[in-house]
């Protein structure tokens, strides 16, 4: 089934680079009509042979498609699923806030680049503010997720090598981690700057050249690290192809100036939006305080795992050995998936190699050194942010391109290969299966229903925090939540009387923590939200948070010395948070 290799009907020539897996040609093939054969570091010339663009048949665009509807119907499923993971309502919250007229920055902090607040805030302010329609917008990115990963496979692989890519792509991608985060949307926007860079090789025209810097720029708009990966990626892959090919290739003047436009034109857009709003300077700020903080307590080891002791010994030395060996498949892609990155790295010296003893066509060399390059360039953005697991999911759409190319194998030379390669269908389709059957039950399975003032959820336990704080504190009231539960804020539509939808002792500043409570101070906050538990996390989340942070929380003295405890609250995510009112105040009965 795998690498199976129908017959081309098409008329379709492609200069630099082949679409499809459904013809390769031999470096004897690629003689001329005078039986002059091809040099080794010259691109092919024009071919009648060459297949077709998987989008210019008719039915690859019609897979993609309905890989897309397939797909947003799977993920529908996971909507109202939540774990109250307080990741989710960073986003979400500062949404809610450029609604009500605040301006990012300057009104309220945030680390990352604002393009997630103000798409999201676009669709609120559209479709309606709830977590329905974020998630529904999460389902739509997970259709595009396994669409574009089946049309970038489909250049060099069989159909049913880039359906079985997809699939691996939807079961474990964004069931995952089903959560409204901005990496996300950056994800989104890093597919599309390298599928416009494949049609920009392919076919070289000023309309791809403006698409490849517009998504680019969005990419870094949305999540600067991962859009400055994605730059130095492709940045390189580039170089290689207009630097080493013969003839090399060239842009246009239109098209340089496309790309270029594509690049400036969305920061110029924001920079003058920020500017207009006298935001320029506290952007600058925050843009670049990850560097001096966030990247320093989330130092982790490479594909850490953020698994607690108690996690481990629940998961590989509880229950029967059955159970347990379940649990060793379904964990075995987390261990598999971050090596993926680095397997493009080799392959790219692999197929630069092939590509310099003529064993490998010029225009299938150009998409697989433009792919890896692509990869290699995004994997610094997770090493310099988080090296954890997480980071590595949020990037499966290209990181899974890899596994389509060892399964297919046309490129790949060696009896080894071919001898493995059931095998290794085999063994992703059941690991990788079980991962997913693993993500669907634990949603299908949470039937403790949230009502909560965004819409209805459910999770795999009630959430008394929600109940009580939604019974006692009216709409549109300011709550502190202490210390990192933003989700919270959201769902029961309280605002923060501080810029900051968390903060975290040993990642902000102190400076920071001085601020949050000279405001809580001035507004005379009437309840705060407190964990008294957090400190315990610390070590297994971000374990580089010096010690020092730990033992000195200024803030949650703060709250100590002012505030009374009311009521001891357990949250679906298996949390124990205190219901506080100041000192001066009674408990609500």
């Amino acid at each position: 089934m795998f690498g199976r290799r129908p017959r081309f009907s098409g008329k379709e020539v492609s200069v630099f680079m082949p679409s499809t897996i459904d013809e390769e040609r031999s470096p004897e093939q690629t003689a001329d009509s005078s039986g002059r054969g091809e040099r080794a570091t010259d691109w092919p010339t024009p071919a009648p042979a060459l297949p077709k663009a998987p989008e210019n048949r008719f039915a690859d665009p019609c897979i993609a498609a309905g890989l897309l509807v397939l797909s947003f119907l799977y993920l529908w499923l996971f909507r109202r699923y939540t774990t109250i993971d307080p990741d989710e309502g960073i986003i979400l919250q500062g949404a809610d806030r450029i609604l009500h007229g605040q301006v990012l920055y300057r009104d309220f902090f945030s680390f990352i680049t604002p393009g997630a607040y103000y798409l999201l805030a676009l669709v609120f302010k559209i479709f309606g503010n709830s977590m329905l329609v974020a998630r529904t917008l999460l389902a739509l990115y997970g259709g595009a997720f396994t669409a574009f990963t089946y049309l970038l496979a489909r250049r060099v692989c069989s159909r049913a090598t880039a359906l079985f890519t997809a699939y691996l792509v939807l079961i474990t991608c964004l069931p995952w981690r089903f959560m409204v985060l901005h990496n996300w949307d950056s994800t989104l926007w890093a597919c599309a700057a390298l599928y416009s860079a494949v049609w920009l090789v392919q076919k070289p025209h000023w309309g791809w050249a403006l698409a490849l810097g517009s998504f680019a720029s969005l990419t870094v708009l949305f999540e600067q690290s991962k859009g400055a990966g994605l730059m130095l990626g492709l940045g390189l892959g580039f170089a290689i192809l207009m630097g080493f090919a013969r003839p090399r290739l060239h842009f246009t003047r239109a098209q340089w100036i496309a790309l270029v436009a594509g690049l400036a034109w969305p920061f110029i857009v924001t920079l003058t939006y920020f500017g207009s709003q006298h935001a320029l300077p506290a952007l600058m700020a925050d843009w670049s305080w990850p560097l001096h903080h966030y990247t320093k307590s989330n130092d982790v080891p490479y594909g850490y795992q953020d698994w607690s002791g108690a996690t481990r010994q629940r998961m590989f030395y509880s229950g029967s050995r059955g159970q347990r060996l379940i649990t060793l498949l379904a964990v075995t892609p987390c261990f598999v998936i971050p090596v993926l990155p680095i397997l493009a790295m080799i392959l790219l010296v692999y197929w630069l190699l092939e590509w310099k003893r003529g064993r490998l066509p010029q225009d299938r060399a150009a998409y697989y050194i433009l792919s890896c390059c692509t990869l290699a360039g995004l994997l610094p953005s997770i090493l310099i942010v988080r090296a954890n697991i997480i980071h590595f999911v949020y990037l499966i759409p290209l990181f899974y391109l890899p596994l389509a190319w060892i399964v297919e194998g046309t490129d790949l030379r060696g009896s080894l290969t071919r001898s493995l390669k059931p095998a290794i269908i085999m063994g992703l389709l059941v690991l990788f299966s079980a991962v997913g059957m693993a993500l669907f039950l634990r949603a299908k399975d949470a039937n403790s229903a949230l009502r909560t003032r965004r819409g209805e959820l459910r999770a795999a336990k009630p959430d008394a925090v929600i109940e009580y704080t939604q019974a006692h504190v009216p709409p549109g009231s300011k709550v502190l939540i202490y210390p990192y539960r933003p989700l919270y804020y959201y769902v029961t539509d309280t605002i923060s009387p501080t810029p900051y939808e968390y903060i975290q002792a040993g990642m902000h500043t102190g400076e920071q923590e001085e601020e949050v409570i000279r405001d809580l101070a001035a507004d005379g906050t009437r309840v705060v939200l407190f964990e008294p538990g957090f400190a315990q996390t610390i070590p297994n989340s971000w374990p580089n948070t010096p010690i020092q942070f730990i033992a000195n929380d200024p803030v949650a003295d703060y709250i100590l010395q002012h505030y009374r405890s009311c009521r001891v609250m357990n949250s679906a995510g298996e949390t124990r948070l205190l219901f506080m009112v100041r000192k001066d105040l009674t408990c609500p009965q």
